[in-house]
């Protein structure tokens, strides 16, 4: 990564060389992932290979604080609009979003992949953002839902090893195993070219009616599904029966044994295993 305005350069990786005369080398572990601040220019995020995530100062050379989550995370990015927040993608299968003020547990999960998240782009509204997954799908998220509002995926397209909003948030680019880029457009079913001013007003009539009967249970239904591969369907369906067995061997063990031996914990709250001022 580097920073927007200056000439300053950040490169991950076990070593780091440069020919550059003037080079700060930060010894934090082996690295997986980082970004410059897009607000705070001398603000450095870093995922580590011990599972941790580190916040940085880049004037003193030290981090400032950091927390241990229970898997490793393969990338990070800063919201471009609320520079505060910053998401990564773990090995876990789900992406998080995190407020760096409070690094006790994420402020929101986000759940549809099968596989590990390896990358994930913000766009540039702040509002949404994409993932790739090592399960072959590239997945939309927005920021306040954690479900995807749209899953893409082909046949021949191989593990998404990165991805990358285009500046007029129109368009996601994204690069896989396969050694091909793809061109998406970010709302699937979107007219591209000028709409006359009649299509507008039909399009935005639509909308409206979706946005004033989403509660209802078959209108929810059709707008929120998506074909997804046999596989992933599969992968989903067993992930769902293991997560409710879980669930049902907790609720039990509270049942009979002791007060106070077993308690409910949330979801979020088991996110962050550790925390290392």
């Amino acid at each position: 990564d580097h920073q927007a305005r200056s000439s300053a350069l950040i490169i991950i990786g076990r070593t780091l060389s440069s020919p550059l005369p003037q080079v700060t080398t930060f010894v934090y572990g082996v690295q997986s992932g980082g970004a410059y601040n897009p607000a705070e220019r001398n603000l450095l995020a870093i995922c580590t290979a011990d599972r941790g995530i580190g916040i940085h100062d880049t004037r003193v050379g030290v981090p400032l604080k950091k927390m241990v989550l229970r898997m490793r995370s393969n990338c990070l990015e800063w919201n471009p609009m609320e520079p505060m927040n910053f998401a990564v993608g773990n090995e876990d299968h789900q992406a998080y979003t995190f407020d760096m003020r409070k690094f006790e547990e994420p402020t929101r999960i986000y759940k549809g992949h099968t596989s590990a998240v390896m990358c994930l782009s913000w766009s540039p509204t702040g509002r949404e953002f994409v993932t790739g997954s090592y399960d072959r799908t590239v997945r939309i998220f927005e920021q306040n839902k954690g479900t995807s509002r749209d899953v893409y995926h082909t046949k021949r397209m191989q593990r998404v090893f990165t991805v990358h909003y285009t500046m007029d948030h129109k368009f996601i680019i994204t690069g896989s195993d396969d050694t091909n880029l793809r061109l998406w457009k970010a709302r699937a079913s979107e007219q591209l070219g000028q709409r006359t001013t009649r299509e507008e007003t039909a399009v935005q009539y639509r909308q409206a009616l979706v946005q004033k009967y989403q509660h209802m249970p078959e209108v929810a239904r059709i707008s929120k599904s998506r074909k997804v591969p046999k596989v992933i369907k599969k992968q989903t369906a067993t992930t769902k029966l293991q997560k409710e067995k879980e669930e049902r061997k907790l609720s039990n063990r509270i049942k009979h044994s002791k007060p106070g031996t077993y308690k409910f914990v949330s979801e979020r709250k088991k996110v962050v295993t550790k925390q290392v001022d």
